[in-house]
């Protein structure tokens, strides 16, 4: 089996071609090539897929297994990998994802693609949730991007321990379901600084909808401008929450790490 590794700051992903049918076991096959020391390695995996209403299917599965609807980083890879692979020439792709309809514009230099901005949908914001945090009280602020974050303020999030407060907030009675944790600091109208937990793959280098989530609750709360950056530990997103649309914008790079064939 063929695959690509991809990253978009750090957050890496293994490509695998499906537009001519779909491996068994994704959950399974995700878990195993995900290994960071007996697989190939990565955040999870990311099938290629044919679309009846969009240009490509987008679908991914975590580390652990469990498939998540949307992606921010990977889908930016997304469209750098079928362009570069030559399973499109078109700069502005659709991509149906579990979330919905999303929308790329490509960014190339020299032929290549270098990032995408990406129409990331209309977030949904919840009502501010209290939480209690290996003994520290936290106000999680709920955000929807087609898959859920939970969005918490932080005096220092670099001084976090998070492989003790990211499981404790994905597992949550709170979220049912599992949640996406993000621990977040304003420095100034246009910039945050973020650290993200993902459910089912841990804490990561970066992460799109988690990005936009955050940048959204603090620009509903008024504590950022409409247009900012996000820093987290990969590097920087740009990302803008559009008044008339409702709908927030991610601008990224998207990199190839290398290709590779499994043994089996």
């Amino acid at each position: 089996m063929r695959f690509t590794k991809m990253h978009g700051l750090g957050n890496d992903y293994i490509f695998l071609n499906c537009m001519d049918g779909m491996p068994d076991d994704l959950p399974g096959l995700s878990r195993r090539l995900s290994h960071r020391h007996f697989g190939v390695g990565g955040d999870g995996i990311i099938c290629v897929c044919p679309s009846k209403r969009a240009d490509f299917q987008m679908r991914m599965f975590n580390a652990d297994g469990s498939e998540g609807a949307m992606c921010g980083n990977g889908i930016r890879c997304f469209g750098k990998y079928v362009h570069d692979k030559g399973l499109t020439d078109k700069r502005h792709l659709t991509i149906e994802t579990g979330a919905g309809e999303r929308e790329l514009s490509l960014i190339l230099e020299n032929g290549a693609v270098t990032g995408a901005a990406v129409g990331m949908g209309v977030p949904v914001l919840g009502d501010a949730v209290p939480l209690v945090l290996d003994g520290r009280a936290y106000t999680a602020i709920p955000v929807s991007m087609g898959n859920p974050h939970a969005v918490m303020e932080a005096d220092d999030p670099a001084a976090l321990d998070l492989e003790i407060l990211g499981p404790l907030a994905e597992r949550n009675p709170a979220f049912p379901g599992g949640v996406n944790a993000e621990f977040i600091r304003v420095l100034n109208r246009r910039e945050l600084q973020m650290r993200v937990w993902e459910r089912g793959s841990g804490e990561t280098m970066a992460c799109g909808t988690g990005a936009c989530a955050s940048a959204c609750a603090m620009m509903a709360a008024g504590k950022l401008d409409r247009a900012a950056a996000v820093h987290l530990a990969g590097g920087d997103l740009n990302v803008r929450w559009d008044e008339k649309s409702g709908q927030m914008f991610m601008t990224g790079p998207a990199v190839t790490v290398f290709d590779g064939e499994t043994a089996d």
